[in-house]
């Protein structure tokens, strides 16, 4: 029936249970098992965990994290920790959450499983990700997952790896929308089809679809943006990306809700606890179990073609913008440089930007 979720519907509902710290059951083929994020996780939830299956969970965390833990990764995706017998959910997000890797930096040694497919935990980790949590997963192989999953009302996931790739973004509406610095301004809204976070787009002005258009991907950033942050340039660049926009009359700027260049606020906000500890923004994110940036920027690109543009003056510090909008099919025929916003409290944040990430200041 068209009443039954599909799949995309499913893993909608699994990042939402994830957050709330209930337990999803994933499927490859013929092999279940249950998932929990690390983050959320409680206490008696664990106690069933360890009581389900017939052999012992295993913490899986990204190889990221395990670098930092210094426990073997056997593979490029996923590392699979055996919990001690006496751990609980205190040790697990000790060993998930980098805040006080200083303070006990004795954590292991840590045992990792090598053997066997690590597919089922490798999937747990990216469904923590996208619910942007802490990249770390309980999970337990169990004999049968879909008479579990009907038991206990859990979503259930058969995996599929073509699945996570895809991204369709449909709009929603647009009206018009005065701003200073325009007062012929549009807002559009763009909404995923997999239940995640809408995107905007802010057009200014009726900029000719046949021509490149002066254009911007800005990730959301709340602290910046919001808040005026001297941590980041975010803020000046946003209000100066508008402004030059209005002074030429057209333009569009596409404010897309991946905070924290894709892990969202709160890992955010972890990021920049560990920054005060005195590690670099790249460091951070992957003390955490992250990559340098987690964003898609495919989501820009879509949301240019929807709007009929194929080519653009691409205003960004970024080369990877640059190329990742030339691979999707947007023409970026100039990078025009937007170098605003350095201070005292962000200079070590840009240079690190500069050195590791390629950002061209």
């Amino acid at each position: 029936m068209s009443l039954t979720p599909d799949l995309k519907e499913r893993l909608a509902r699994a990042r939402a249970d994830l957050r709330m710290g209930v337990p999803v059951v994933l499927q490859d083929g013929a092999r279940f098992a249950v998932a929990a994020a690390a983050e959320t996780l409680s206490s008696g939830r664990f106690q069933d965990l360890v009581e389900l299956g017939a052999n012992a969970p295993v913490l899986a965390i990204s190889p990221r994290r395990a670098e930092t833990l210094k426990a073997r990764a056997y593979s490029e995706t996923v590392a699979r920790v055996e919990l001690p017998k006496d751990a609980d959910t205190r040790w697990i997000l000790a060993v998930a959450d980098p805040a006080d890797d200083l303070s006990h930096p004795m954590k292991g040694p840590l045992k990792t499983r090598r053997d066997g497919s690590d597919l089922l935990e490798t999937q747990a980790v990216q469904l923590c990700k996208s619910a942007q949590l802490l990249p770390a997963a309980v999970v337990v192989e169990v004999p049968d997952g879909a008479a579990l999953a009907r038991a206990h009302d859990l979503t259930i996931l058969e995996i599929d790896t073509a699945l996570a790739d895809e991204l369709t973004l449909a709009p929603v509406v647009h009206a018009r929308l005065p701003m200073a610095v325009s007062e012929a301004g549009r807002l559009h809204i763009f909404r995923p089809e997999d239940g995640r976070e809408e995107h905007y787009a802010v057009e200014i002005g009726r900029p000719a679809r046949d021509k490149p258009v002066l254009a911007r991907l800005h990730s959301a950033c709340f602290t910046g943006d919001v808040l005026g942050s001297l941590k980041c340039d975010c803020g000046p660049q946003l209000r100066t990306a508008l402004a030059r926009m209005g002074e030429e009359g057209a333009g569009v700027l596409l404010y897309l809700n991946q905070e924290g260049r894709g892990i969202g606020l709160a890992n955010k906000m972890r990021a920049y606890s560990l920054q005060d500890q005195g590690f670099d923004t790249v460091e951070a994110n992957h003390r955490l179990g992250f990559e340098d940036d987690e964003r898609d920027f495919r989501i820009g690109s879509e949301i240019l073609k929807n709007m009929g543009f194929s080519s653009v003056r691409l205003m960004t510090n970024n080369p990877r913008k640059v190329d990742r909008m030339n691979a999707t099919g947007v023409h970026v025929v100039e990078r025009v440089p937007l170098k605003v916003g350095e201070g005292a409290h962000n200079a070590a944040y840009l240079a690190t930007k500069a050195k590791k990430s390629g950002h061209i200041l």
